[in-house]
């Protein structure tokens, strides 16, 4: 029989299937299959001209929009919303406006086109959290922006549209509505218990033990108790922080490492799924919220989302989470 599960963050219900569990050669996906072909990639060392001049990189030799470098900044060639300008809030009946402000920024984190974060090692692992870091606290100095979302797309499936590994950043002047979902959930849960949610499933997860497929002193990797996808993954750190760049200095290297490792599972038990991951942090400029808790969402692209999903909300997840978990630590 299948199972209903209710998620304590956001009360969405999702459906797992118990009565055939599907295996992971079982799912058919288009791969995240690459070409070797570097010479038109404008991500590639050499190719610097192809792509705006860079915001910053790291490098170990070289000058500025040369090769030598390990982590390269670049603006977006096409950007979803321009950071020059007035937001220049309107309202036009019912109806609201403003112009499209933020940035939007693409972080060229692995040099190597052939690579991707399973394959590469602890310092390079490290240097791409760091990066995060350091391009999320210079952009929230602008008081025009609320929120900053970075995520990672790879693979065709999951929205990729070049195939050299890399991160993008978008600062938004508002704050996204499922971001607020989850704001206003934890704050319910918060004044109900006096407790942060995510503090409590970080409690539940240690104590149950089965859905953990990584841990080290400062961070667990799991497959959440209500998984929306397969091998959906959760990497959480162990100390209450709302804001992602509240990291210590001794967590990044932790960081980097425990999120290469969740990667490199999932890629060798599906062979090289595509996936998106994305950063949960709490708003910025006047917007935090201590009662949240940040993490990172991990989110193979191995089903399709049809009419049931988006007509109900709910999902359904043809692999208990459990068992996900299992499979990622073989």
């Amino acid at each position: 029989m299948s199972q209903l599960r209710r998620d304590p963050i956001t009360g969405r219900w999702i459906i797992v299937n118990y009565e055939k569990v599907v295996e992971p050669e079982e799912f058919s996906f288009e791969r995240a299959v690459k070409s070797n072909n570097t010479k038109k990639c404008p991500f590639c060392p050499g190719n610097e001209h192809m792509t705006p001049p860079e915001i910053v990189a790291h490098r170990n030799i070289g000058a500025p929009n040369t090769p030598g470098w390990t982590i390269r900044v670049v603006p977006n060639k096409y950007p979803a919303l321009e950071i020059k300008g007035d937001l220049n809030k309107q309202g036009i009946g019912v109806f609201d406006r403003m112009n499209g402000i933020g940035a939007h920024e693409v972080i060229v984190d692995i040099p190597h086109h052939m690579r991707d974060v399973a394959d590469i090692s602890d310092e390079q692992a490290e240097e791409i959290i760091w990066s995060y870091i350091s391009r999320n606290t210079d952009l929230r100095k602008d008081k025009r922006f609320k929120y900053i979302l970075i995520f990672r797309n790879y693979g065709k499936s999951a929205g990729a549209s070049l195939e050299h590994p890399h991160s993008q950043l978008i600062a938004l002047p508002i704050v996204p509505k499922r971001v607020n979902e989850e704001l206003n959930s934890s704050l319910e849960y918060y004044n109900y218990k006096d407790r942060c949610v995510f503090c409590d499933i970080l409690v539940q997860e240690l104590s149950d033990k089965e859905r953990i497929v990584e841990e080290n002193d400062f961070f667990i990797s799991f497959c959440p108790f209500v998984s929306r996808f397969p091998y959906e993954m959760w990497i959480m750190p162990k100390r209450h922080e709302s804001h992602f760049t509240s990291l210590q200095k001794e967590e990044v290297k932790p960081l980097g490492t425990i999120l290469r490792n969740s990667m490199k599972k999932l890629k060798k038990l599906l062979n090289n799924p595509p996936y998106n991951y994305i950063i949960h942090t709490s708003p910025i400029n006047g917007f935090e919220k201590e009662y949240y808790h940040w993490h990172i969402e991990i989110m193979p692209k191995l089903v399709n989302v049809a009419g049931f999903e988006w007509g109900s909300g709910f999902y359904v997840n043809p692999i208990p989470p459990e068992v996900a978990a299992r499979n990622l630590m073989k």
